[in-house]
């Protein structure tokens, strides 16, 4: 992931030079004046402008109900505005969904990846307000009365996790992308999970179950 953007001011240098020598005409110093004057009246109007989405956003109060289907279940939920998706699946519920989990909270590892409309999101960057009317999934939803499904089977037949805090992540994104083609290979697998991390480095293991799933041409759910 990429680092924050700053915001950063560019002046330029007058250009008119009076008689062809090096010091600027009078004119030429006014029109730079008044650039810098104007710059810096734009800048103090976004500065109050932030200041004032800021205190706005601090302001927040109250809840909001939000309605989803999880897992196929209707759930409704009262939140604040500003609680992300990951926080109401782990908090808020009846019956918490803690398969999703909470890593970096900061949307750089992928551990909290879920499914909103079949799509992969990251639940901590999401706001729960985002998901009314949607369906969500997480890796709960994906066991079924059969068992396992063919993703989670064969990441344990080939030992793809190890502390497993990533491995709810990669088995959703793996899901999402066979999903959408049975017969994905092995780049396509790896840019689907290029927004997971493992610290424990299984990444060869994960895409091996996946491959594996592609293979036998079974359905990912």
């Amino acid at each position: 992931m990429t680092d924050r953007s700053r915001d950063v001011a560019r002046g330029g240098e007058p250009a008119e030079v009076r008689d062809g020598s090096a010091g600027l005409s009078r004119r030429a110093f006014l029109k730079g004046a008044g650039g810098v004057a104007a710059a810096g009246s734009v800048f103090r109007a976004e500065v109050e402008a932030g200041r004032a989405q800021a205190e706005a956003d601090a302001g927040l109060e109250g809840t909001v109900t939000v309605e989803f289907v999880l897992n196929g279940t209707p759930e409704r939920v009262k939140v604040e505005p500003r609680t992300t998706l990951l926080s109401a699946l782990r908090h808020h519920l009846a019956r918490p969904a803690t398969g999703t989990k909470e890593v970096c909270d900061q949307g750089n590892c992928g551990a909290c990846t879920v499914l909103v409309d079949d799509e992969p999101v990251y639940a901590c960057m999401t706001l729960a307000v985002k998901a009314a009317g949607k369906r969500v999934r997480t890796v709960e939803g994906l066991t079924g009365t059969d068992g396992l499904s063919a993703v989670q089977a064969e990441m344990w037949a080939a030992d793809g996790m190890q502390c497993g805090y990533c491995t709810p992540g990669f088995v959703m994104s793996l899901t999402a992308c066979l999903e959408k083609n049975p017969e994905a290979g092995p780049e396509e697998l790896r840019a689907a999970c290029s927004g997971n991390l493992c610290r424990c480095g299984t990444y060869t293991q994960v895409f091996e179950a996946g491959l594996a799933v592609a293979r036998a041409g079974r359905k990912s759910r």
